[in-house]
C-alpha cells in the first residue's frame, strides 16, 4: 500500500479558518483512504497544538514525515500555504508521484 501526505493550507487569522482548513484536509484524507491510500494528514495529527512547540518544530517534522512517503496531494489553494510550497519543492526533490485536488 502507498502512503500519500496531504499538503494544503493549515493556519488561518481565525480559529474558524484554521477549523475549515482542517476539515478540508479531513475531507481529503476520507477521500483518499476509500481510494486505498495509506493517508498521513498532519492537519489531523497537530489540529489545535499551536503554542506547544515552535512553529519550525511542526514544519521540520512534516517534512520529515514526507520524506517516509510514496506521494504528496495538494489540497486546493495550496498556493496560499508556506509549508504546502516547501512541502511540493521536497516532493519535486524526491521524486514522489504528486497530485492536485
Amino acid at each position: 500500500m502507498k502512503v500519500i501526505y496531504i499538503a494544503g493550507p493549515y493556519r488561518s487569522r481565525t480559529e474558524y479558518g484554521l477549523e475549515l482548513n482542517i476539515r478540508a484536509a479531513e475531507r481529503a484524507a476520507a477521500r483518499l483512504w476509500r481510494e486505498g491510500w495509506a493517508v498521513i494528514c498532519p492537519h489531523k495529527n497537530s489540529a489545535h497544538l499551536g503554542g506547544v512547540a515552535p512553529d519550525r518544530v511542526f514544519l521540520d517534522g512534516d517534512l520529515e514525515i514526507l520524506r517516509r512517503c510514496d506521494a504528496i496531494y495538494m489540497l486546493k489553494k495550496w498556493e496560499l500555504s508556506t509549508g504546502a510550497k516547501d512541502e511540493l519543492k521536497l516532493a519535486r526533490k524526491l521524486k514522489l508521484e504528486i497530485l492536485f485536488e
